[in-house]
């Protein structure tokens, strides 16, 4: 979830119907943080080649989630949990017309039961960005040759990538994972984020 992610949509006007519905439901709920355009951008075109199955922790208001269904093929599930349930309801309640999205209540680890996943993305828990949130386990969440999303990093200048001037431990993580080829992609100035595919053996 993205700071003042929800106000970055002002302006624009060309967006997937699915995803103006989870900006109208953000806004009427006063929910700030909602997946910044760039971000939706980048899931909605990962979403295009997930052949089966894609996962999402942290819904929110549904944004990013909306983004995602927007780019999936036919036949593909969508499975995102959210913590708080009044978040939940609503979200779920803007995919009420899609029967392919399921919107779970619960710790982001609920999500483990409908994987593997061909496209992950960790957004509310599974990041390893907070003390007491451990990392995903990739290795028994993703199949082989899937891909995880790891978001809202600040783009790295240099090497070691640094947080508070200290190494970036969680970004260190998620790029030097031994079971994924993983890099960072700069969105926007001042906003990047960790792709990694699973390696198949």
């Amino acid at each position: 979830m993205a700071t003042l992610g929800t106000d970055a949509y002002t302006g624009i006007d060309e967006l997937p119907p699915l995803v103006r519905d989870a900006l109208t439901a953000a806004r009427a709920s006063g929910f700030p943080y909602s997946c910044r355009p760039e971000q939706g951008r980048l899931l909605h075109a990962l979403a295009a080649g997930a052949p089966a199955r894609i996962g999402e922790t942290g819904t929110g208001l549904g944004v990013g989630l909306a983004w995602l269904a927007s780019g999936a093929g036919p036949g593909v599930r969508l499975y995102s949990v959210e913590r708080d349930p009044e978040r939940a309801r609503l979200a779920a309640g803007v995919f009420a017309g899609r029967p392919d999205v399921t919107v779970l209540t619960g710790d982001w680890r609920r999500i483990e039961e409908y994987g593997p996943f061909d496209l992950l993305v960790l957004d509310g828990g599974g990041q390893g960005k907070v003390p007491g949130d451990t990392p995903a386990a990739v290795e028994r969440l993703l199949a082989p040759g899937g891909t995880v999303v790891v978001d809202d990093f600040t783009p790295a200048t240099g090497w070691p990538p640094l947080h508070e001037g200290a190494p970036d431990l969680a970004r260190l993580h998620w790029l030097e994972h031994p079971a994924l080829r993983a890099a960072e992609l700069r969105l926007a100035p001042d906003l990047s984020t960790v792709v990694g595919t699973r390696l198949l053996v």
